[in-house]
């Protein structure tokens, strides 16, 4: 059934242009209606009954899903083309963007994976006597509460006289040590614990301090105004942190609290493929970007590779952005949709006949209520200005990047939330303009910018074009979307510079690269081909060499952190050329031979390094004979010991067997 898009103008408030959004959405729309959502409702519910639609308004939506409920219609989709196009200073130029949009609205993001999270409603409120007791009384009815009165451990029977005597929830005093988990899964540690005796004539008493108290609630809800427990507390499903003199900022988070009952679903917003994982090997560790950027503490070593607890995950997707292997990926939804949303802007937008796009790139509330506000109240976006809405964008990376500009986007800004990961986004914002730039006259142009503003009405000058932005390619389908993360950028960037094979550098820590060796100090040990964990290092079987592959190295600093004798430094860069698909000898040396079976064995010139300072000045070497044993294999040299008269191995000489015939002489003898 053929989708058809209807259209409102808000009250004649924007301009639509039905036109160009057939020609770049690939839809058809009807006619363009005035008040959609009131006067002409009935032209609303007549077209949900006629066949599948969407709807050209998201500030309505519940209205006019009421209304397909009543009619018994199905819901129709949506798509706002009002604040992020039709109101604008530029909104006679706004078709092309209004078309991108709706293009990229009718893709259907691929099921997202969950897990179930159970909640019985077991909250633990920390804080002091004036403010936790309150919110525990309008808790109570609801959770099963326990107040933890933070340092209150002196005086306890002067606090104990002034407690409530009210049994419908438990109180207790003592010293959080530690606490860990998320929503419904909570464990704490607590030390000079002391508990409330209910019995008795007269006010309730304390027992004495315990230390080394566990127990483990569902939620927590801190008012103690210290420390937060947790890392990024915002982030951390179940913890309720607030300002305790924040009286309105407490009542939130006591209704808040009273929500959380019940089975919830939590997504997995990140895949790991811990063979991929280039953290460690052989106890030295490689790459920790991960574990240095995850807010929330969710990712920690595991043995050679990360483990990540799906729980804890706030799905900022910073780590999935600097994974250099593509170990770690989003998958709420899969990267490659995203680059799909990307792709689709830009092909609508050039269908539509708009020319040099630039992407706006915000969260799902920060961003978008700064967009709306900026529309509503300001000059709105411009009309080349495309904004594409994440759930976070902290997982924006150079690849994403690197797609939009090969797609034809002439410049990218990202919208900063207060929650956004910034160390994250300017390393990846650097990095891609970089391979943006790719050492030529673009080099100095800023194509990625980060825009760190919190006033809707600044919005439009900050999204000021800047000199000379052109596009990069003509073509947006120059490259495709294809592979990995690190296949994905190989061809945005060849794409962006078609016919280069230049080298130039890229930013400290960039995972792209090359190893360098110092050939006078390398022995050839092989160390770090053995370690390399994408294969990016590797040996000869057939002779002494050490080879590299320039595509394959992710940088992560494993070679140099093994190599005995410190001759491995890293080059961050990137190779135009085709080149770093080959294999490239970085060290060769003359093979040695055994001296006795002939079988090549090691280096010459260690074998020779070696003789020299040992044959005549070590005890087990002193002898010419004994000498020539370091000049031959593994086999041969334990056959020449075994067979030498100081064998160390040698016993005292076995007896001869004895024989019959020795039992009859013996017998012959007596």
């Amino acid at each position: 059934m053929t989708n058809t898009l209807i259209l409102c103008d808000c009250l004649g408030s924007q301009k639509v242009d039905p036109a160009k959004i057939e020609a770049g959405a690939e839809i058809a729309c009807s006619r363009v209606h005035t008040a959609l959502c009131t006067r002409q409702a009935d032209l609303a519910a007549q077209a949900m009954l006629d066949g599948e639609v969407t709807i050209a308004c998201q500030q309505e939506r519940a209205r006019f899903e009421e209304l397909a409920a009543e009619i018994g219609a199905e819901l129709p989709q949506f798509v706002d083309i009002r604040d992020r196009a039709g109101w604008s200073s530029h909104a006679e130029e706004a078709g092309p963007k209004q078309a991108a949009l709706v293009a990229e609205a009718r893709l259907t993001p691929p099921d997202a994976r969950a897990l179930d999270v159970q909640s019985e409603g077991i909250c633990l409120i920390l804080g002091a006597p004036e403010v936790a007791l309150p919110a525990a009384e309008r808790l109570c009815e609801t959770l099963a509460v326990t107040v933890l009165l933070t340092g209150q451990t002196t005086h306890a029977t002067d606090m104990a006289a002034d407690l409530p005597i009210d049994r419908r929830f438990e109180i207790v005093a003592g010293r959080l040590r530690k606490a860990q988990g998320t929503l419904g899964n909570f464990t704490l540690a607590i030390d000079a614990l002391q508990q409330l005796e209910p019995g008795g004539r007269g006010a309730f008493t304390l027992t004495p301090p315990m230390d080394g108290a566990e127990t483990r609630c569902d939620l927590i809800l801190d008012l103690s105004g210290a420390t937060s427990l947790f890392p990024a507390p915002a982030k951390r499903d179940g913890y309720l942190r607030v300002d305790p003199g924040d009286r309105g900022a407490v009542e939130g988070a006591v209704f808040e609290a009273a929500q959380m009952v019940g089975t919830f679903e939590k997504p997995l917003y990140v895949r790991l493929e811990e063979s991929l994982c280039a953290h460690s090997r052989a106890g030295r560790v490689g790459c920790h970007n991960c574990l240095d950027i995850c807010p929330t503490g969710a990712i920690s070593p595991a043995g050679d590779h990360v483990a990540i607890d799906p729980m804890v995950c706030a799905g900022c997707g910073a780590c999935s952005a600097l994974c250099p292997s593509g170990a770690i990926t989003y998958d709420a939804p899969p990267v490659s949709f995203l680059f799909r949303r990307i792709e689709t802007l830009a092909a609508a937008y050039a269908r539509a006949g708009g020319q040099a796009p630039r992407l706006l790139v915000h969260d799902a509330e920060f961003g978008a209520e700064m967009i709306a506000l900026n529309a509503r109240f300001a000059e709105g976006l411009p009309a080349d200005v495309i904004p594409l809405g994440l759930e976070t964008i902290s997982g924006f990376g150079h690849a994403e990047a690197m797609v939009a500009l090969a797609a034809g986007f002439t410049g990218i800004d990202l919208l900063l939330s207060p929650n956004s990961e910034r160390d994250a986004l300017e390393r990846e914002a650097a990095l891609a303009n970089a391979l943006a730039g790719a050492g030529g006259e673009e080099e100095s142009a800023v194509r990625v910018r980060l825009l760190d503003i919190s006033d809707p009405t600044m919005l439009t000058e900050a999204l000021a074009p800047a000199e000379g932005m052109s596009p990069l390619v003509g073509v947006g389908e120059a490259a495709l979307s294809l592979g990995s993360r690190r296949q994905v950028t190989r061809l945005a960037a060849k794409a962006l510079h078609p016919g280069s094979e230049a080298v130039f550098s890229l930013p400290e820590g960039a995972p792209y690269g090359a190893v360098l060796v110092d050939t006078e100090a390398c022995t050839l040990c092989l160390s770090c081909a053995g370690l390399c964990p994408a294969g990016a290092l590797g040996d000869n079987p057939d002779t002494p060499q050490l080879r590299f592959q320039e595509d394959a190295c992710l940088q992560c600093g494993l070679c140099a952190a093994i190599c005995p004798e410190d001759a491995i430094t890293l080059e961050p860069r990137f190779n135009l050329s085709d080149e770093v698909y080959r294999q490239q000898v970085l060290h060769e040396e003359e093979p040695f031979d055994c001296i006795s079976c002939g079988k090549t064995f090691g280096v010459r010139s260690t074998i020779e390094r070696i003789t020299e300072k040992l044959a005549g000045k070590h005890s087990m070497f002193a002898t010419s004979e004994a000498a020539k044993m370091i000049q031959m294999c593994d086999d041969c040299r334990v056959n020449a010991q075994y067979h030498s008269q100081n064998n160390p191995f040698a016993g005292a000489e076995r007896p001869r067997p004895r024989t019959t015939d020795d039992y009859y002489s013996d017998r012959k003898d007596h």
